[in-house]
């Protein structure tokens, strides 16, 4: 059985920065993507950032610019920094496993079959 435990969410002030970490256990296959997502009070779910098997990347227009997601060698941490960061970043951060790693128009779309970590917080103060 896969599991993902995240690490890293925390209350920061505006223009500061955040690294979040997932952990993957358990067996995942080398092409499985991986990725962010957030879910902000009263806002829609949004796919951040997501690496690939391949290890080419996916950013929201959000956060390109600011945020970088990578992956250790052995693909069984992921880390995603959170560069000048802004109220509005202010979400729930999911971190997801995706094996189909779908990117429509430059955005990635999650799917059903997905996994999920069980996601931390992330508080930028103004």
């Amino acid at each position: 059985e896969v599991r993902l435990v995240q690490a890293g969410g925390d209350s920061v002030e505006s223009g500061g920065s955040l690294r979040l970490s997932c952990a993957v256990s358990g067996y995942i296959d080398t092409m499985t993507g991986m990725g962010g997502v957030r879910q902000g009070a009263g806002t829609e779910r949004e796919a951040v950032a997501m690496i690939d098997g391949d290890g080419s990347t996916t950013y929201a227009d959000s956060v390109k610019g600011r945020f970088t997601i990578s992956q250790d060698n052995d693909k069984k941490t992921l880390y995603l920094q959170m560069n000048s960061l802004k109220p509005e970043d202010t979400a729930m951060y999911y971190c997801v496993a995706d094996r189909e790693c779908t990117v429509i128009l430059g955005h990635w779309r999650i799917a059903d079959n997905s996994i999920w970590a069980q996601g931390t917080q992330v508080t930028v103060s103004s």
